[in-house]
């Protein structure tokens, strides 16, 4: 899933963190709206990162 895209389910949702699961739908990490909103205003954000880039580099 996109940046982009999580963003327009957390809107709908009105929701302020999301859940991320793995393929066996064990959860992996949590994320916030404002820690995709900090990376959508990011200098190296693109229309392509997705939610484990991100989760990659807070590690």
């Amino acid at each position: 899933m996109t940046v982009e895209l999580a963003l327009s389910v957390m809107a709908g949702a009105r929701a302020r963190h999301l859940f991320l699961c793995d393929e066996n739908d064990q959860r992996t990490g949590l994320i916030t709206r404002a820690r995709l909103i900090a990376v959508r205003e990011s200098p190296l954000y693109t229309d392509q990162v997705r939610l484990r880039d991100v989760l990659a580099l807070a590690r």
